[in-house]
């Protein structure tokens, strides 16, 4: 009797063990690729909401020269159905894309993924990130250095009940002697699309060339509270070089 019941008790917490884990929702990071000659960066995050089970798909289209939105840009989809698939989200994101650029356009100049860590990564420093910008060996590009610092934001109207509330600095420095430190994004204050952000990582480095090295795009994940733990989207500094 005793073994039937200790084995009872066994399958009973491997049945409730899922029950009580909190996931969040941490959305799919998809690099599309830059606009031939690289003036154009792009980037789509995809999903379900936890608690609502919505799946989406949001796509952002982000001018390198000056780290803007293009016209009619971000594309967001998200579909208020929890039988409707996540396959189904994406393909509408990305109809609507097509208007904007060319799905082909981005995937022949996709760029070069020179640095990438997800937000499992435990071991990688997460507010600092240095890549050899093109897989060329020995290297004939100087390192590209970025460094991101939180800055405190608790006043952000709104988000007074969310906990600590940040915004974020990112630096690019050079690594050759004398090299310069270049601010890239400070924010003063936080954008109403971003929500209420409790933290941010450095997640990934894009780096596009033709005849040389032309442009990149630092993607960030950005941490919130959710509705069954820490939700994390993506946004993107862009530059030319």
């Amino acid at each position: 009797m005793r073994i039937l019941v200790l084995f009872a008790v066994s399958i009973f917490a491997r049945l409730a063990a899922p029950i009580g884990a909190q996931a969040g929702d941490v959305a799919e990071l998809e690099i599309l690729g830059f606009s031939e000659g690289g003036s154009v960066f792009a980037f789509e995050e995809y999903g379900v909401q936890d608690g609502s089970g919505f799946p989406y798909a949001n796509r952002y289209y982000i001018n390198t020269a000056d780290d803007s939105f293009l016209k009619s840009t971000p594309v967001k989809v998200r579909l208020d159905d929890e039988n409707a698939t996540l396959e189904a989200a994406r393909l509408q994101a990305r109809q609507k894309g097509e208007a904007i650029i060319k799905q082909g356009e981005l995937a022949a100049n996709r760029g070069i993924t020179a640095g990438f860590n997800p937000v499992t990564e435990l071991s990688a420093d997460p507010f600092r990130m240095v890549v050899n910008p093109r897989p060329i060996f020995f290297p004939v590009d100087d390192p590209l250095e970025f460094r991101l610092d939180e800055i405190g934001l608790n006043n952000t109207e709104g988000c007074e009940s969310q906990g600590e509330i940040n915004g974020f600095r990112l630096l690019r420095i050079e690594a050759k002697a004398g090299g310069k430190t270049e601010l890239l994004h400070e924010d003063k204050a936080i954008p109403k699309s971003r929500g209420c952000p409790n933290g941010y990582r450095i997640g990934a480095v894009q780096t596009f060339s033709l005849q040389g090295l032309s442009a990149y795009a630092v993607l960030i994940a950005v941490r919130q509270y959710g509705f069954e733990g820490p939700d994390y989207r993506w946004i993107a500094v862009t530059g030319r070089l």
